[in-house]
């Protein structure tokens, strides 16, 4: 019977068209070479940029695709959604209730939500260079 797999994988690839069409040329680590078209491959990887040991700050920025704040009491609560369809919450919050401030609430909240996010890159970049 057929099972279900799950992968990540860190590839090299450029743009390249093959019979017209818009796709990337891909290297493997082992080094395999494939084409894919651009639709597929842009859904499958992320941009990483030129260094392959790193998250950058514009990776988490661009995996980030909005946020709702909402004001509970003193505190602001931030859904996050981000690009792979996974969301994360974060809050912040103000002694006095007096002092809230939605604005500033939504930053620290997203700030929190930044580095989470800095964090779960990591792990799929880790996961990508060394397998599961």
């Amino acid at each position: 019977m057929p099972q279900h797999y799950i992968g990540s994988k860190q590839v090299v690839a450029e743009p390249a068209e093959k019979d017209g069409r818009p796709g990337y040329a891909i290297t493997y680590p082992d080094g395999y070479k494939s084409w894919s078209p651009k639709a597929t491959f842009e859904a499958a990887y992320m941009l990483q940029g030129e260094d392959p040991t790193r998250v950058t700050q514009q990776m988490v920025d661009e995996f980030i695709v909005g946020s709702e704040a909402t004001r509970m009491g003193n505190h602001t609560v931030v859904i996050v959604r981000l690009r792979n369809g996974f969301t994360l919450i974060e809050e912040s919050a103000c002694v006095d209730p007096a002092n809230y401030d939605e604005a500033l609430g939504h930053s620290l909240a997203l700030n929190k939500a930044k580095s989470r996010v800095w964090h779960l890159l990591g792990f799929l970049l880790a996961t990508a260079r060394n397998g599961i």
